[in-house]
Order: C-alpha cells, then sequence, then structure tokens
C-alpha cells in the first residue's frame, strides 16, 4: 500500500501525464526559480526572481531598501494563470527600511501617480480624498497585500492604491520597530465580460 502522502502525488502525476501536461522548473538557488506548467487548456507560472519581478511591477524600490525574506517564501513572487479567457496575474514584493512610514508613503505617493489618481486606505476605508480612483477603484475592492513577518502589534497598515478594479497597484506600508516594512503589488484581474467604473 502507497503511503498516505505520495498518494496524491502519484495521482497528480499520473492525471497530468493523461491531459498531455508539462512542467518546467528553471534555476534553484532560492532568489531566481520559475516554474511553468502548461495543459491544453491553460497553464500556470510562478517566479521568484526579486530584480526581475521589481523592474516588471512598473514600481520604482524605494532608496536603500531591503528585500524580505524569511524561511517559508522568497521576497518577490510573479504569479500568472491563463485558462482560455480567464487571465490572472499578481506580481507582489516585500521590503524593509529604517526610514519612517511617512517617508515611504511620500516617495510611494508621488510614484503611483504615473498611474492616475492615488486613493490612501485604512481598514478597507479611505483617508482623506479621493475616496475613489477615476477608474472607478475603492478601498472595499477585496485586493490587500500583506508583508511577510510584520508586527501584529504594530498600528494598522496603510494602503495607496491606483488604478481600476482590473488593474492595480498597491503599496502596503506599515511600521515596524526601527523603521518600515513595505508591500508593492500589482494586479492584472480577470474581466467578466467588461470593465466597469
Amino acid at each position: 500500500m502507497m503511503h498516505g502522502k505520495l498518494m496524491p502525488l502519484a495521482l497528480l502525476a499520473v492525471a497530468l501525464a493523461a491531459t498531455g501536461c508539462s512542467v518546467e522548473k528553471k534555476g534553484s538557488n532560492g532568489n531566481n526559480e520559475e516554474v511553468k506548467i502548461e495543459t491544453p487548456v491553460g497553464g500556470v507560472k510562478v517566479k521568484t526572481n526579486d530584480a526581475a519581478i521589481a523592474a516588471d511591477a512598473g514600481l520604482a524600490v524605494y532608496p536603500g531598501a531591503t528585500v524580505v525574506r524569511n524561511d517559508r517564501n522568497n521576497g518577490a513572487a510573479d504569479v500568472e494563470l491563463s485558462f482560455g479567457d480567464f487571465h490572472l496575474r499578481v506580481r507582489a514584493l516585500g521590503y524593509q527600511t529604517s526610514d519612517s512610514p511617512g517617508k515611504v508613503s511620500a516617495f510611494y505617493r508621488k510614484e503611483l501617480t504615473r498611474y492616475g489618481d492615488v486613493i490612501e486606505c485604512k481598514d478597507d476605508r479611505p483617508v482623506g480624498t479621493p475616496s475613489r480612483t477615476s477608474e472607478g477603484l475603492t478601498c472595499d475592492e477585496g485586493k490587500h497585500i500583506k508583508i511577510n513577518n510584520v508586527d501584529r502589534h504594530a498600528e494598522a497598515e496603510i494602503e495607496l492604491k491606483t488604478g481600476s478594479k482590473l488593474h492595480q497597484h498597491i503599496v502596503a506600508i506599515e511600521p515596524q520597530s526601527g523603521g518600515t516594512k513595505f508591500g508593492l503589488a500589482t494586479f492584472d484581474l480577470p474581466s467578466e465580460g467588461k470593465e466597469s467604473n
């Protein structure tokens, strides 16, 4: 009898072989890895190269910031799902700096303006104006990013957002002792027929 933990892997291998699926893995140094799964109906790509993802995310990295890593993950991920007309892509990076949350917020508020109106959110509610981007993005859209190992006793994180419901740039900023942790994310979400504002 096959060991309980191996059974799901064996079933997955049989299913992948039966569907004509291919799995490709490149790199293995922990900071530069790519996994690509292709099937006749679509595929999944996951990349973890910090520098490439930062360049592709469309936001500058705060000067002097360092990547946040822990035992479970790298500092960045680029996940792309594509099945027929369904396309989803998320790029996320975590950083830390000794600078204050105010300095980081001011830097990214200016950086995000190249994508349109910037809204500031705290606890899914707008802080100040505007409370919605001209493309219809609001604070309660449900797309949030969390930064690795953030002190849960710190004050609630602030999110700066720009874009539309389907194409978003988000910066989550949270104080930590001696500085700031922040996350950068871009979301390209599947449309349900057409984008609504």
